[in-house]
């Protein structure tokens, strides 16, 4: 039975109140839920943060006793078990949800269809894949974990209309406008850690935090480096002991960080660090999005593992010349054939000039 306009509203509220939270929720997904009765909304809800109640609690809540016969819509299968909150499935059906419209399976092994099932098992119709596209694309990093084992990789880079990401000496600040590196503030708060490499910290001493507007509720990234070394600065900016981070080395060292830094050993992939581990390890530690900001190698190194989900590209209308650093070294393409593609999935300009492009790879 195909879904109505009604329910087609309805969904695509739920998604957004999801969104709003893309602060806050990490390392749970964001989940949004509205109760209804026909056109009629009686309940909204979003889940706010980890350990706190889930969207469809507080769907309920405002819906009251009017949550009797009606039909939630939310952006994420119910969960079925306690962890640090009751069963959503087992509210729904005890307030007296009659139809829940789920936009996508829940794949964490706690969910898994269960909570469909209890639904069904309680007499509740269930329906789902309604806006699937839109709620896997706002959850793509617990998605990429939970069905993956890995978190989903975004590369952040700033480059020049001749594609040049900094001078031959390496100067890069500032190509893009204060606007443009408002944004990348933004989206570095939605990630759950900022990951850069040894060269980057050497160059820049980047302090690989997110500076938002005073006021706005969200969870610090974790920073991480990868340190193939063993040789990043003791007195470096990312080892002030400020925010959780992480430093990835090579199996055959064991350097000392210091007390404020947690290091992690990871084996060797020819001279540098294999990505593959180092990614397996975030997701160990909950880590469902991982932006990169690191120097055209390391961002090559990603592409060529086959591990770039994402590009944002910050395109400012200025020119750094042919001795300019490129976006991306050692991809070793030498035929058409070989060249990679990537589809486009939004555009923002600035009232500066900036662009704002974001990108993910074709099939």
């Amino acid at each position: 039975m195909p879904f109505s306009d009604t329910d087609h509203r309805h969904m695509a509220e739920a998604l957004r109140l999801a969104a709003a939270r893309a602060f806050t929720t990490k390392p749970n997904p964001m989940v949004g839920c509205v109760i209804a009765h026909g056109s009629e909304v009686v309940g909204r809800g979003a889940h706010e943060r980890a350990g706190e109640p889930h969207a469809e609690v507080f769907a309920l809540r405002e819906a009251g006793a009017r949550a009797a016969g009606a039909t939630a819509y939310v952006t994420l299968e119910p969960c079925a078990h306690f962890g640090r909150t009751p069963p959503c499935a087992d509210a729904l059906v005890a307030a007296g949800v009659v139809r829940v419209v789920a936009a996508i399976r829940d794949p964490f092994h706690a969910v898994a269809g269960r909570g469909f099932t209890a639904l069904q098992a309680a007499g509740v119709a269930v329906e789902q894949g309604l806006m699937a596209e839109e709620a896997e694309w706002l959850n793509r990093g617990f998605l990429m974990r939970a069905r993956h084992g890995r978190p989903w990789v975004r590369v952040k880079l700033a480059m020049s209309l001749d594609g040049r990401t900094a001078l031959a000496n390496g100067e890069s600040k500032w190509i893009s406008g204060e606007s443009a590196r408002a944004d990348v503030q933004l989206w570095r708060a939605r990630a759950s850690a900022l990951l850069t490499g040894l060269g980057t910290v050497l160059a820049d001493d980047p302090q690989l935090t997110a500076r938002v507007p005073e006021g706005t509720a969200f969870v610090p990234p974790l920073r991480v480096v990868l340190d193939h070394r063993g040789s990043l600065p003791r007195g470096c900016q990312l080892l002030d002991g400020e925010v959780a981070t992480l430093v990835a080395h090579a199996d055959d060292l064991v350097p000392d960080y210091g007390p404020a830094v947690e290091g992690f050993a990871v084996p060797r992939a020819g001279r540098h660090l294999d990505l593959h581990a180092v990614l397996a390890q975030l997701a160990i530690r909950q880590v469902n999005q991982v932006q990169v900001e690191a120097g055209a190698k390391l961002a090559g190194a990603f592409l060529r593992a086959g591990l770039v989900d994402e590009l944002l590209v910050y395109l400012a209308p200025v020119l750094l010349g042919e001795r300019g650093r490129p976006l991306f070294d050692g991809l070793g393409i030498e035929r058409m054939a070989d060249r990679l593609g990537f589809e486009r999935v939004d555009v923002h300009a600035f009232e500066d000039g900036d662009l704002r492009l974001s990108y993910r790879p074709t099939p």
